[in-house]
C-alpha cells in the first residue's frame, strides 16, 4: 500500500456523514473518533441532539432530513439521546445570586389514555447558566455547590415550601441572603380583590419592606383571603426585604430569569401530546439544559 493512501483493512461499516453515507473500516473509524457500533457520524449526531433540543423525535427525523439530506429514524435518534451524555454546565464567574422554580412534566402511567402531571426543579445563576432535576433535589443541591459561589448569595424564590427547602439546603444561612420575589409578593396582594386602595397602600409598604404597617393595613379587612395574606406576609416575613433599596443596589428582585428557563424547557416537554416515561426525563432535562447553556457541543456519545 503506497504512503497516503487509505487503509483497506478491517472490519467495515457505513457511516451516516454530512456528506451522505460513507463505508468505513475500523482504523478510518478510529481515525474520525467513532465509539465502536457507532453509525452516525459526530457532526450528525451534533445534529440530532440540536433539533431533539427544541422539537419532537419525529419532527427532528424530517427535519434532519429536510437540512442535510440524511435520513434517520425517530427511534435511533431517541437512542442517540438516551446514550449521551450531556455535561452539567459549570460558570465561568462568580455566582452572586440564583433563584429556584418548579416545573411540571406530563408522565406516560399504565391505563389507557391516562397520564399524571409531576414536578421537576430548576435552578438559574444569574447572568451565567442554568439546571434542572426530575426528582432529584440532591443533584441540584450538588451541582450548585460545585459552582464558584461568592460568600453571601442572594436566593430567590416564590412562596412554595419546596423551593425554599431546596434553598435551605445550598449554603449556610450566613452564606445565603434570602429574597422573597417581588412580582409573586405582588400577584398574591392582588388575590384579595377587594379592598383597591387600600391594597395600593398595602403594596407601597411592603415595596420598602414595611411589613408591620402592611399587616396593620389589613387590620380592619375581612375575609378568607386576608387572611391567607395576612399568614403568606408572616411566614415569609425574614423574606421580604426593603425592594426599593434592594433595586437602587442592583441586588436581584425577581426570580424571573429561572421563570424564563422553566417557560423555554417547558416549550421541549410539553409539546402538544407530548408524555414521557419517568426514566426519560432527566436525559432530555439535561438535552435541554445544554442546549440553553450553549454547550451542547461538548457532549459525547457513550
Amino acid at each position: 500500500m503506497a504512503d497516503g493512501e487509505p487503509s483497506q483493512s478491517g472490519r467495515k461499516r457505513q457511516v451516516k456523514t454530512g456528506v451522505g453515507t460513507v463505508t468505513v473500516n475500523s482504523k478510518q473509524a478510529k481515525k474520525l473518533g467513532l465509539k465502536k457500533g457507532t453509525q452516525i457520524s459526530p457532526v450528525i449526531s451534533k445534529c440530532c441532539w440540536v433539533l431533539s433540543a427544541n422539537e419532537s423525535y419525529q419532527q427532528a427525523e424530517k427535519d434532519l432530513e429536510l437540512l442535510t439530506g440524511i435520513k434517520v429514524g425517530h427511534s435511533s435518534i431517541h437512542r442517540l439521546v438516551q446514550r449521551s451524555e450531556f455535561p452539567e454546565a459549570q460558570s465561568s464567574h462568580p455566582v452572586t445570586a440564583l433563584s429556584v422554580s418548579g416545573g411540571k412534566v406530563r408522565l406516560r402511567t399504565e391505563g389507557k389514555g391516562s397520564c399524571e402531571w409531576r414536578d421537576y426543579k430548576a435552578v438559574s445563576l444569574h447572568g451565567e447558566v442554568c439546571g434542572a432535576y426530575f426528582q432529584d433535589n440532591a443533584a441540584l443541591v450538588e451541582w450548585v455547590k460545585q459552582q464558584p459561589l461568592t460568600a453571601i448569595i442572594t436566593c430567590l424564590g416564590d412562596g412554595h415550601d419546596g423551593i425554599w427547602n431546596i434553598i435551605a439546603q445550598l449554603r449556610p444561612e450566613n452564606g445565603r441572603r434570602e429574597v422573597l420575589d417581588w412580582y409573586d409578593l405582588v400577584e398574591n396582594i392582588y388575590k384579595i380583590g377587594d379592598y383597591k386602595k387600600r391594597l395600593r397602600q398595602v403594596k407601597s409598604s411592603l415595596w420598602h419592606g414595611f411589613i408591620d404597617e402592611a399587616l396593620e393595613l389589613l387590620a380592619s379587612c375581612h375575609g378568607q383571603k386576608v387572611q391567607n395574606f395576612r399568614a403568606y406576609l408572616t411566614k415569609h416575613c425574614h423574606r421580604i426585604v426593603n425592594y426599593d433599596l434592594y433595586q437602587f443596589l442592583g441586588i436581584p428582585i425577581g426570580s424571573g430569569e429561572v421563570e424564563s428557563v422553566v417557560k423555554r424547557i417547558g416549550s421541549r416537554l410539553k409539546l402538544s401530546g407530548a408524555q414521557w416515561l419517568p426514566t426519560s426525563v432527566n436525559q432530555m432535562l439535561r438535552l435541554r439544559c445544554a442546549y440553553l447553556n450553549g454547550n451542547l457541543f461538548l457532549s459525547t456519545i457513550t
